[in-house]
């Protein structure tokens, strides 16, 4: 994800008011900090730039464009592993040459043992028991990458986003013979491109994918499109089809969200990350009836990017790193030294929906993955002074850059 772009300026002093009282949390009786991991090549200074987290198994792995990788950590030891890259027409693109839109790799989705991840005009394909890349499948030729995706384990079908496309599209590939089935594309119903992708998740009870569109002429600051399975599957081999024509396709305004992270919830709760782009407007976390589209709860919970629920716990986990102080957007949505952030982990109880906690993180610390065995909660982070705009960070315990570890209870 991680599409905005930070601006650099001078670092102000800034006081961080939080659940903890400066340095790292360690109230023990409840969701706390546990430890850092070092990542190679990223240390005080370093702008490290890494998108999407997920976990599989023992294993949390997640994108590193700094070393065109997907990088490997050990649960149970909290240790880094290795970085997996790959090579030739297997290699990542790394940081690429311009914004983040040129660079990868970028979303991460467990398919059975392998790894599917986006990167630069395709998908390529980790085998991390071998610690390699197996396969590239193209997906584009226009140098902008495939982004994030999702799942559906029970037909095979594998989803993911081009939202930087000068028609945004999602991909949908069958995961036994590894290769494109279908297209869609997103011109809205008033003929314009929609204004990009975000996050995107399946839910095998209902057989829909949901995924967050940036904005449409109907829904300029965002909306949640529900994309039955079926109609996918209907998609005739190799075939492109427009959202607005699918079969039961249903789109559910999101308001003055500009969306982000999405997670399946109890029920029918689907929750939505709001990372809002509207100077001073309130920081949301909107939950959805998915069946319905209606909003059943709006929170002051935004500011982040990825999104993750946890059963175990059922507790949604945002990693907020455009939170502010004020829990209203900064200019533009923007982190400068003017308009500071105050990245934090906040935690929503998803049966009461409503904020448990907030967490002091790292500076832009946009990701996030639990993992639903141990309790611990993973959240990559930059140093402090790279980018700028977040004053606070070094305070707060987070030099370095690397990746923290959380524990989501005692």
């Amino acid at each position: 994800m991680q599409r905005y772009i930070w601006v650099r300026a001078a670092v102000a002093a800034a006081a961080v008011v939080l659940g903890g009282c400066g340095g790292h949390d360690n109230d023990q009786t409840g969701p706390h900090f546990v430890s850092d991991i070092t990542v190679p090549n990223v240390k005080a200074g370093v702008n490290f730039s890494f998108d999407i987290g997920t976990v599989s198994g023992s294993r949390y792995y997640f994108t590193d464009r700094n070393n065109a990788s997907l990088d490997v950590i050990d649960i149970s030891t909290r240790t880094f592993v290795k970085a997996i890259q790959g090579s030739g027409s297997l290699a990542f693109a790394g940081l690429g040459p311009g914004p983040s839109a040129t660079s990868g790799p970028d979303g991460a989705t467990p398919v059975g043992s392998l790894i599917y991840v986006g990167d630069v005009n395709s998908v390529k394909i980790v085998d991390p028991a071998a610690g390699s890349v197996l396969k590239n499948i193209a997906v584009s030729t226009t140098g902008v990458r495939a982004d994030e995706g999702c799942l559906d384990a029970t037909h095979g079908i594998f989803m993911i986003s081009s939202p930087e496309e000068q028609t945004p599209f999602a991909t949908f590939i069958n995961t036994t013979t590894q290769s494109v089935v279908a297209k869609v594309t997103f011109t809205d119903a008033g003929g314009k491109p929609t204004a990009g992708l975000e996050a995107c998740v399946y839910d095998a009870a209902s057989d829909n994918f949901y995924v967050n569109v940036d904005g449409s002429t109907a829904n300029p600051h965002g909306e949640l499109v529900k994309v039955p399975g079926a109609a996918i599957r209907a998609i005739p081999s190799g075939g492109t089809q427009n959202y607005t024509s699918l079969s039961g396709v249903a789109m559910y305004p999101e308001a003055n969200c500009d969306p982000t992270g999405l997670a399946l919830g109890p029920g029918t709760d689907i929750a939505v990350g709001c990372r809002e782009a509207t100077t001073g407007s309130p920081l949301l976390m909107q939950i959805f009836n998915r069946a319905s589209g209606a909003l059943v709860a709006s929170l002051n919970a935004g500011g982040g990017d990825q999104l993750a629920y946890d059963a175990a716990t059922n507790r949604y986990y945002n990693a907020a790193s455009r939170w502010t102080a004020s829990g209203n957007a900064s200019t533009n949505g923007a982190c400068t030294a003017a308009s500071p952030c105050t990245p934090v982990l906040t935690i929503v109880d998803a049966g009461a929906r409503s904020v448990v906690t907030r967490l002091n993180t790292g500076n832009n610390a946009h990701s996030v993955a639990i993992d639903p065995t141990t309790g611990l909660i993973f959240v990559p982070y930059s140093s402090a002074t790279a980018p700028a705009g977040c004053p606070g960070c070094a305070a707060n315990g987070f030099v370095n850059g690397g990746v923290s570890v959380f524990a989501a209870h005692s």
